[in-house]
């Protein structure tokens, strides 16, 4: 395993449409636990391959307890509504007011091939969304209302 560069909002492959994954190999598993590897390591809650360069349809989320890798991710299900501080990997620093749904459930596939289902809520929600518009080449800056002060970054603090 290893570390990976994660690119920051001005790089051009951040707004590319990712490929879809057909090779379940070991260089896809090798992927997988760079990327995990890179988003611990940057305290982050979720990772998308297209932000360490490689347009191909890969996420992984820490869920705490484990990290969650899904292939070939959609949005299947989605309810509610929350608005809230939304940061990014690639956009270190910076935190914007974006409205997400308040639950979502994703269809992918293991690292093997297999599908499978899984649903979050709030942070995880608000996760699953994000990390998804990135491999359709959307970055949250595109789609959130505005950039928070620090002083409403440290409001939320307390």
């Amino acid at each position: 395993m290893g570390l990976r560069k994660i690119l920051t909002d001005k790089d051009p492959a951040l707004h590319k449409v990712c490929k879809p994954v057909t090779a379940f190999d070991k260089k896809l598993h090798h992927l997988l636990d760079d990327m995990a590897e890179t988003m611990q390591d940057a305290n982050g809650v979720g990772l998308a391959a297209p932000q360490v360069g490689i347009l191909r349809r890969v996420v992984t989320v820490d869920l705490g307890d484990e990290i969650l890798e899904l292939v070939n991710p959609t949005l299947v299900e989605t309810d509610g509504e929350q608005i809230g501080a939304e940061g990014c990997l690639s956009v270190p620093g910076r935190y914007g007011l974006v409205k997400r749904p308040y639950y979502a459930k994703v269809r992918a596939q293991d690292r093997y091939g297999d599908w499978f289902e899984v649903e979050g809520e709030e942070l995880i929600g608000r996760c699953f969304c994000h990390e998804l518009d990135h491999l359709d080449g959307i970055v949250y800056t595109e789609v959130m209302e505005r950039f928070l002060t620090e002083e409403e970054l440290m409001a939320d603090e307390d």
